[in-house]
């Protein structure tokens, strides 16, 4: 089987490790920096722009988020980390709500790390990926905001990239559009399917 996007639904927002949902469905993990396109990317899938709410300040999003794919897996949309706007404070908390995700999570099935193709990579991109090789999980490479830059500088920044990235020999890599103004929604399908046969084996 495979997922129908067109039945993606809000679920459930969590603000504490005690209030997390069951984990009886396959899960997906949304991770990236804050203003990386996470709530985009949900949108792009559904193909509904009010799905999630996309934000215009890095770090307004404090809490996990999850959505509900077709009855057959969930998504989990974790707070951004390099929260420029947020205090000192609830950057720990952030932090601390992150870590403590994926220690307590035994069942994720895939993460799906956003990164910004326009930029070189954070320490913060660097640490997560570092960890998920530590830890085993699965998960897919995802550049986003890929309709800021022409065909050739994409390429140009993917070579660029797998230098200096060090990702798993079987982790597969998407550059991705999510954009209204780019109806193509290039690499968007691509993921879907990709998404669809690492789930619903």
């Amino acid at each position: 089987m495979s997922i129908n996007y067109g039945k993606i639904k809000y679920f459930k927002t969590c603000a504490s490790i005690k209030d997390l949902p069951d984990d009886k469905l396959p899960e997906i993990v949304l991770a990236g920096r804050s203003n990386v396109g996470k709530s985009s990317l949900v949108n792009a899938l559904g193909s509904n722009k009010k799905l999630a709410r996309v934000s215009q300040t890095p770090g307004k999003t404090q809490q996990i988020i999850y959505f509900d794919l077709d009855s057959q897996a969930i998504l989990s949309d974790l707070p951004g980390y390099g929260f420029s706007k947020a205090s000192k404070t609830k950057n720990t908390g952030f932090s601390e709500l992150c870590d403590n995700y994926f220690r307590v999570r035994t069942g994720i099935d895939l993460v799906l790390l956003l990164i910004d193709i326009r930029h070189e990579p954070s320490n913060d991109d660097l640490a997560m990926l570092s960890f998920l090789n530590s830890a085993n999980l699965p998960y897919f490479l995802v550049f986003t905001k890929c309709d800021k830059l022409s065909a050739q500088q994409v390429r140009k920044q993917l070579q660029m990239m797998s230098t200096i990235l060090d990702f798993a020999e079987d982790a597969r890599v998407f550059a991705v559009s999510s954009s209204e103004t780019n109806p193509q929604k290039s690499g968007i399908n691509d993921l879907k399917q990709a998404i669809s046969d690492e789930v619903c084996k």
